[in-house]
């Protein structure tokens, strides 16, 4: 694993882990101010199976990038106690193409019930179309990043208005509260980023660097080699993780995953059959363990779908073959019957 410049750690936070939850604060805040409130895995030998991770680099034959994907994951029942449920973890990033949030979009449509996430007031209903900007800091470098990366809004592409969409995580009081009882900051947590990358930087000079972050934004095709930059951070996701949730955890990820299944449990205490849970990618492998653990579930198959594309999309396809026209006969000589002396 390249080792991380200062900086992507804090872009990990806001696009892998945190986007969604940032922007729900937001928006919960600025609300409460007036108002006082199927494409299986290509697996290569001395290389992690990508079920050990919810996000992957596709790469073509010659190894150069060609997508990052996000994986949906289906479960079932391991003990036959559950035999007619199916449970989906749907694993996101916060900023993507449009084309990615259309397909979710669609996907969206089969469950019974879809389980989102949002710090926000329980039974929240975000407006379709709902724009992601406010004059809070944080959701303005979210917007800088969306329009560098030349990518759209997870809040102003997904349509949250539809009837089986369920609200799943924490209330802003509810999350203060327990980073409050935990000792925990934003503040503290992208201290502990940058910390982390500095530190990786001084042990190995190799890889990614500041310099190349800043050659990225005067190139030319900049949100390409943006994208292609901070994508092959993602590889190596379960690092990232262990910086914002510990050994014991942490209100970002583990309270919030609690709570959502929660509601999970819920939902099929009501006799829900198929439904989807739509979270950060970063959840994700909590939830696993969780499902397992708690639900007597065990992983059927995952599926991937592109979130960002990173190479030509002609990258990845075998070259067509050239038309070859075929030869004409060469015209032989004409014969000259041999004379006679």
């Amino acid at each position: 694993m390249r080792p991380l410049p200062r900086f992507w750690p804090v872009f990990l936070f806001l696009v892998g882990v945190g986007l969604t939850l940032l922007v729900g604060l937001t928006k919960a805040d600025d609300k409460a101010a007036p108002e006082k409130e199927k494409a299986a895995e290509e697996k290569k030998e001395g290389k992690k199976e990508a079920s050990d991770n919810f996000i992957r680099i596709l790469r073509n034959d010659k190894g150069s990038a060609l997508s990052m994907d996000t994986a949906i994951v289906t479960y079932v029942s391991a003990d036959g106690k559950r035999p007619d449920v199916t449970i989906d973890l749907i694993g996101a990033v916060h900023i993507g193409e449009k084309a990615y949030y259309e397909e979710l979009n669609k996907k969206f449509e089969q469950y019974e019930v879809l389980l989102y996430e949002l710090v926000a007031p329980p039974n929240t209903k975000i407006p379709k179309g709902a724009k992601g900007g406010s004059s809070h800091p944080i959701a303005a470098l979210q917007s800088g990043m969306k329009s560098l990366l030349n990518l759209e809004h997870q809040l102003e592409c997904v349509d949250y208005t539809k009837d089986n969409f369920v609200h799943a995580d924490m209330s802003p009081e509810e999350f203060n509260k327990s980073m409050k009882d935990r000792g925990e900051s934003f503040s503290q947590m992208f201290l502990k980023s940058i910390g982390a990358g500095l530190a990786q930087q001084a042990a190995n000079a190799q890889g990614t660097s500041d310099l190349d972050l800043i050659s990225a934004l005067f190139a030319k095709n900049r949100a390409q080699k943006l994208r292609l930059a901070m994508a092959g951070q993602f590889e190596n996701m379960e690092s990232q993780i262990t910086l914002f949730d510990g050994p014991e955890g942490s209100t970002i990820l583990t309270e919030r995953n609690r709570k959502a299944f929660e509601v999970l449990a819920k939902q099929l205490d009501e006799g829900k059959k198929k439904i989807g849970v739509f979270y950060g990618a970063a959840h994700l492998p909590d939830m696993d363990k969780r499902l397992a653990a708690d639900f007597g579930m065990k992983r059927k198959e995952m599926t991937w779908i592109k979130a960002w594309t990173l190479g030509d999309a002609k990258a990845g396809e075998a070259t067509p073959p050239k038309k070859v026209e075929p030869k004409k006969p060469e015209d032989k000589p004409e014969e000259k019957p041999d004379e006679k002396k």
